[in-house]
């Protein structure tokens, strides 16, 4: 049995009771009901990055904008990537110059796996995460979901494991 809602131009609009409908049409009127975009882009693209080789060093010539971009400080993500790409550099203005010749798919790649490990959520895989201190532990802390995990301390590479004492 159907009930009516609104009257529109003079036609009545016939609804089904919650009951009536099977799974697969609610499903298909909320997908229909979401736009396109919601569904299928990511609003969270990392800028091209621009990376040149002058003589023996590489400049990664917009660092400053991509650091921005993922809202993180320059010092933090220079050190990750010396430490990654295991050479020295430092910040000059909004580039970043590395001693010796990286290809922009080994930067990008570097850069891929620094957001992986300190701008995304592992839980919704958001970027709206923040560092903070709890209880002498750095920590990740998700804006969207809520969700908290330790950060890691990195040496070369790898994750530093804990000394037994022993």
């Amino acid at each position: 049995m159907a009930r009516y809602g609104k009257v529109y131009n003079s036609l009545p609009i016939k609804y089904k009771k919650m009951e009536e409908y099977e799974y697969e049409e609610l499903l298909d009127r909320a997908l229909k009901q979401l736009s396109s975009t919601m569904i299928f882009e990511s609003r969270f693209i990392v800028p091209e990055i621009k990376v040149f080789i002058e003589g023996k060093t590489t400049i990664f010539d917009n660092f400053d904008a991509i650091c921005n971009y993922i809202n993180r400080e320059a010092e933090h993500v220079m050190k990750f990537m010396l430490n990654e790409l295991g050479t020295a550099g430092k910040i000059e203005g909004s580039r970043a110059i590395f001693q010796g010749h990286f290809s922009k798919d080994e930067v990008a790649r570097q850069i891929q796996r620094y957001m992986d490990e300190y701008v995304l959520c592992w839980e919704c895989k958001k970027p709206d995460t923040h560092f903070m201190k709890m209880d002498r532990i750095w920590v990740l802390k998700c804006d969207a979901c809520g969700a908290i995990r330790p950060i890691m301390k990195r040496m070369g590479g790898k994750i530093k494991k804990r000394s037994t004492g022993y």
